[in-house]
This record gives C-alpha cells, sequence and structure tokens, in this order.
C-alpha cells in the first residue's frame, strides 16, 4: 500500500507524526507533508518542528506544502490513501471548494478524482455550522471524516494511549492491521 499524510496546522500534530510512525512500521510506503501551519504548531505543543521533522524524515520522504513535486501531486501515481491529519478548518474549507492552492490541498484533489481513499481529521471544537456543511458536502463525496475522539472503554492510561485509539481507528478504515488498542470486548 502507498500512502500520504499531510499535517496541517491544527492542534494534535501528535496524531500525524504518531500515524506515519505506525504506517510505517506496518510496511506502508509513505510521503509526509507538513504545512508552515503545522510546523508553528510542532514548535508550540511538541518537541519542536525541527526535530519533528527529523523524526518524519526516517520514516519516508518529508514535502514543504509548495513543493508539487511529490507523487501524491500526480494522478497518475496517486497514493492508495491521503490522510489530513490533522485538519485545520481552513484546509477542511479549501478541499471542500476545490482550491488547491498548495500540495496538501492537491494530494486531497487528486485522491478524489482519482476515487481514492481521503481521511481528513479535523481538529477542532465546536464545529460551526459552515465547518458542519463542508464535513457533509466531502462526506457526500465519500470524504472519511474523523474527528480525533478516544474511546474510554480501552481504559487508557496515559494521553499517548489516547492517540494511539484515534490513530488505530484511522489505520483500520485504511485496512491496515495494527495493534494499538485494546478492541471492544476483546
Amino acid at each position: 500500500m502507498k500512502a500520504a499524510v499531510a499535517i496541517t496546522g491544527a492542534s494534535g500534530t501528535i496524531y500525524g507524526i504518531r500515524l506515519a510512525e505506525e504506517l510505517k512500521k506496518a510496511g506502508v510506503k509513505l510521503e509526509i507533508v507538513v504545512s508552515e501551519g503545522a510546523k508553528k504548531v510542532m514548535d508550540e505543543e511538541g518537541e519542536g518542528s525541527k526535530k519533528a521533522i527529523a523524526r518524519l524524515k526516517r520514516l519516508g520522504r518529508v514535502y514543504d506544502e509548495g513543493d508539487f513535486t511529490a507523487k501524491c501531486a500526480s494522478g497518475s501515481n496517486a497514493p492508495d490513501a491521503f490522510v489530513i491529519c490533522p485538519c485545520s478548518m481552513k484546509t477542511l474549507s479549501d478541499v471542500a471548494n476545490g482550491y488547491s492552492k498548495n500540495l496538501v490541498r492537491r494530494g486531497a484533489e487528486v485522491a478524489l478524482k482519482e476515487g481514492r481513499l481521503l481521511i481528513l481529521v479535523p481538529r477542532e471544537m465546536p464545529f460551526s455550522a459552515i465547518q458542519l456543511e463542508n464535513m457533509l458536502k466531502l462526506a457526500r463525496l465519500g470524504v472519511v471524516i474523523m474527528p480525533p475522539q478516544p474511546a474510554f472503554y480501552g481504559k487508557p492510561k496515559s494521553l499517548d494511549d489516547a492517540v494511539d485509539f484515534v490513530v488505530g481507528k484511522i489505520m483500520d478504515r485504511m485496512g491496515v492491521r495494527h495493534s494499538l488498542y485494546r478492541r471492544w470486548k476483546e
């Protein structure tokens, strides 16, 4: 399987980083796109953008949002799945309205036009009516909308456990096997 993970400037960049790590562990061929906004959030929330990007470069080729040379920008070499995780509301709006000004949005557009799996992980709360309308518009086009909502039946003991549950659910939808969380009644 070939996949692209795009990390945008919404809170929760750890979801995208962890998803890329777990997909690589599962043997998925990976392209990674990091927006300028994501770099700022990484500096605020995590280990810092330089360290996070160095970590991501060990997993696959990392592209800046302005670099259209990535395979995921072309319909003739589109990945099987394109995941925007986390997905900012600006990115969600742009994808819903066909505004492909950068590689993240172009990758989503390619996934849509080629009939590939497109997953958006919107990180916002509460959602406005406009945001919900954009999500509904995309869902009607076949886009999978997966807000990062951890479950508690597995009794998470740490933030990592909650992140792993969300990442595992994304991987489930992609059809990628994992053992990131305890399943219901398991």
